[in-house]
């Protein structure tokens, strides 16, 4: 990685760290460099890929895979914010932009939703349960990654 993009896009506070903090804060996530970027894998599996200009592209995003249809309706609701990747865009999984003001609530959302969409299905199922119970006031991040729910 160029040093100038380095201390442009991994600075605390900054969109890595942010993405970062959502995903590790799900149930038995991990994270793994592969192809040069963090990936985050639920028991092996990759739900979330860190797209930082890759192969020049002009954008900082994360690619997620989504249910059947999902991709289609967010890039033709908002193209600018949403697209589909190269590799595994075929397969129904999203771009979605990192520097361009985003709204963390809905990143949060379309990360959880990547997580259950690839998360064995006991695991999902729990993790959706406590989702479900847990109402507005429920503290993410402090249940530590690797505990079973």
């Amino acid at each position: 990685m160029a040093k100038g993009k380095r201390a442009r896009t991994a600075g605390p506070g900054g969109a890595i760290d942010r993405l970062r903090a959502i995903c590790l804060a799900l149930p038995e996530t991990t994270e793994k460099i592969a192809w040069g970027e963090p990936t985050f894998r639920v028991r092996g599996k990759l739900f979330a890929q860190l797209d930082d200009h890759h192969h020049g592209a002009d954008h900082l995003a994360v690619w997620l895979p989504m249910p059947l249809g999902a991709q289609e309706g967010l890039v033709y609701m908002d193209p600018v914010r949403y697209f589909v990747p190269p590799y595994v865009g075929g397969r129904g999984w999203i771009g979605v932009r990192l520097d361009r003001r985003p709204s963390w609530k809905a990143i949060g959302d379309l990360v959880r939703e990547a997580y259950c969409t690839v998360a064995p299905p006991r695991l999902a199922a729990a993790f959706r349960a406590g989702e479900a119970g847990s109402g507005p006031s429920r503290s993410r991040g402090r249940r530590p990654a690797g505990r079973p729910t």
